[in-house]
């Protein structure tokens, strides 16, 4: 195998080995939530036309689990590496800053994609769930677990402490996802959060995700589909940079 193989198998095999917490856990949360909110909000919620609020439900959290562990991979993977001391066996060898990406990126979508799966098979039998444009799934599902996967190696480049690790996704990342309309459509919203929902990259990643089942959605899937594309370039370039310029992990 190439180095950057090396890397990617490594990295997929880290969280693997421990896959009842990495993978099986975040299968059983999502689970819990499909239940709770379904049981309480089933019928009592109107989102889109002839579509019930579990079926409206279930992508946005097979969406939110993948996400939240494409990021949780990379920038835990970074954080212990740090504070363990063991980096330094990474930067001895001749790994390019582009081998260093596509390893731990490509895990990182490796175990969101691993998750998401997990949560549709789990949860899929709770409603009739309709496919329209499977490609529109998988694109966004990649598109999204490759952004957060970028995302968490510069947060896992930028954190020194794994309370610092915690702040970051307990500030930006959990709220971010929360607040993506995961639970409903933004149309419900008044016009001001609706507007800065908007804002929010993370909901068109999931709108647009969710269009891949339904064929509907609070935005056109294209406009989402350029949002993510143009945030995940920009946050992959940022990611690149950091790890050529050997940022907090190269003194």
């Amino acid at each position: 195998m190439s180095g950057w193989q090396t890397l990617f198998y490594k990295e997929v095999l880290r969280f693997w080995k421990v896959g009842f917490q990495t993978v099986a856990a975040p299968v059983i949360t999502a689970l819990l939530y499909l239940l709770i909110f379904s049981h309480v909000l089933e019928g009592r919620v109107v989102v889109f036309d002839a579509v019930s609020y579990t079926a409206f439900l279930l992508p946005g959290l097979v969406m939110m689990s993948v996400l939240q562990n494409a990021f949780a991979n990379s920038s835990s993977s970074l954080i212990q590496s740090k504070v363990m001391g063991n980096l330094v066996f990474i930067l001895l060898t001749p790994l390019s800053h582009r081998a260093w990406f596509v390893a731990y990126v490509g895990s990182s979508i490796v175990r969101g994609l691993a998750v998401g799966l997990g949560v549709l098979l789990v949860t899929v039998w709770f409603t009739d769930l309709a496919f329209r444009y499977p490609l529109w799934i998988v694109l966004f599902a990649i598109l999204g677990a490759g952004l957060l996967g970028s995302l968490g190696v510069i947060a896992g480049l930028w954190a020194e402490k794994f309370d610092q690790m915690a702040a970051f996704q307990n500030f930006i990342i959990m709220p971010a996802t929360f607040l993506s309309g995961v639970f409903y459509s933004i149309h419900s919203l008044p016009g001001f959060w609706r507007q800065i929902s908007y804002l929010n990259p993370f909901f068109y990643m999931i709108d647009g995700f969710r269009y891949g089942f339904f064929g509907q959605s609070d935005v056109s899937p294209w406009l989402s589909l350029g949002i993510v594309v143009t945030t995940s370039v920009g946050v992959g370039g940022l990611a690149l940079h950091l790890l050529k310029t050997g940022y907090k992990i190269r003194h």
